[in-house]
């Protein structure tokens, strides 16, 4: 600093007293002053901003030492050389760090939820989101300003899962964190998202797939033992209806009667597991088990009821249970008719990959990146589901052979 710069001492100070008077200022330069008053002392910062004289209170004394006065004043002249009024900056940072404190994670995760997440995913999937952020996330990062929240303070959270062996949990949780943060982001209450910075940092999950058959001969055994369950007609049909629709199980048993176009020959849901909207084109099989389930389940908005309720669909479990009563335990499930379909709609029967794709509910992008719409396809699609549904009947039959049925749809077998 320059002269006159730091002239006052602790000693001075200390040894000064109002001696009666309203007040008595110490220079200490650069525009420091302590104002001694008879019950109290206060260090001031003048200055001049655009030509107007301003002052910066900076805090009383002892509270504030000479030390830390003078440590102010130079970052407040630091400021000034910038072209930046100390004043205004202090209230600036007094409104930020206001905001931050009430801009905590779980505001701003609670916020993510219900304007953007909600109606993003099925109706399934956002309640088990919210619960894991109760159990796992808000317990320890909820009260955070998330401006503040650091990347060792979120591999901290997911450590904690990662411990109890939920490996996959702690990955899905990570997921969720920066969804919030990229949404923090976009509304200006964060500035990155911090996540980024913990890519490899976590084991991987171990991958498990749904258990799923894929060969014609085994395929058409599970159909046989299918079409003599001795369930419920409703079971019976959900049963059915599970390898010729290939739907996760959650939108097979949420399907509703108003969702069915008979004309068209659709049945059409506007959100799916993952939030994408569906039509999924019915083959004549198809129709024939919707037809033979309506006079019994009309009564409920649902396809599929729920035996204790009419007003509930199914249990999600429904299909894989039956399954397990079948026999089939470890070997075929629900939801490995999406499995099934996928490999044999594409080596068997050789429709294109995208085609299944868009079938499945999957976002299917073209070659600029942007996702086809719904109705994408839809006349292939019809095509595909009808040729499906003829392969599993023939398989069904045993008859003709799965060669000869294969080349019935003037497709050549794998």
């Amino acid at each position: 600093m320059g002269r006159g710069i730091n002239r006052l001492t602790e000693k001075e100070i200390r040894n000064t007293s109002a001696d009666g008077k309203r007040q008595k200022k110490l220079a200490d330069g650069g525009g420091l002053t302590l104002v001694i008053r008879p019950t109290s002392s206060v260090w001031w910062l003048r200055y001049r901003f655009h030509g107007k004289e301003r002052t910066l209170t900076l805090g009383p004394y002892p509270r504030i030492s000479l030390k830390e006065a003078r440590t102010q004043r130079d970052d407040a002249l630091r400021l000034l050389d910038k072209g930046i009024d100390p004043v205004d900056y202090r209230r600036a940072e007094k409104q930020r760090q206001e905001s931050d404190a009430q801009d905590t994670f779980q505001s701003i995760a609670l916020e993510w939820y219900e304007t953007m997440h909600k109606h993003e995913v099925g109706p399934t999937t956002h309640p088990k989101n919210l619960r894991r952020m109760e159990m796992h996330i808000f317990p320890h990062l909820g009260r955070m300003p998330i401006r503040q929240i650091t990347p060792p303070d979120v591999l901290k959270v997911l450590r904690r899962v990662e411990a109890k062996g939920h490996v996959d949990n702690a990955h899905r949780l990570k997921t969720i964190i920066s969804q919030v943060f990229r949404y923090a982001v976009g509304i200006g209450k964060a500035e990155r998202d911090v996540t980024t910075d913990l890519r490899g940092l976590l084991r991987s999950p171990d991958v498990t797939h749904h258990a799923a058959i894929v060969t014609p001969d085994e395929l058409g055994d599970l159909l046989r033992a299918m079409w003599a369950y001795s369930g419920t007609p409703t079971v019976c049909a959900a049963l059915r209806l599970a390898p010729m629709l290939f739907l996760r199980p959650g939108d097979l048993r949420r399907m509703r009667w108003d969702e069915i176009d008979w004309e068209e020959a659709q049945w059409s849901t506007e959100r799916t597991k993952n939030g994408e909207p569906l039509i999924v084109p019915l083959a004549t099989q198809a129709l024939e088990i919707l037809g033979n389930l309506e006079p019994l389940n009309s009564r409920s908005e649902y396809v599929f009821p729920s035996v204790r309720s009419a007003k509930r669909p199914m249990s999600e479990n429904t299909v894989t249970a039956a399954l397990i009563n079948l026999g089939y335990k470890n070997t075929m499930t629900g939801h490995g008719f999406r499995a099934t379909a996928r490999t044999m709609l594409h080596e068997r029967l050789k429709f294109p990959v995208e085609i299944i794709e868009m079938q499945m509910a999957h976002r299917v992008r073209d070659v600029h990146g942007r996702a086809y719409n719904r109705t994408q396809w839809l006349d292939d699609r019809r095509e595909m589901m009808q040729a499906w549904a003829d392969y599993l009947e023939a398989l069904r039959m045993g008859k003709p052979t799965v060669k000869e049925a294969a080349s019935g749809f003037s497709q050549e077998s794998a």
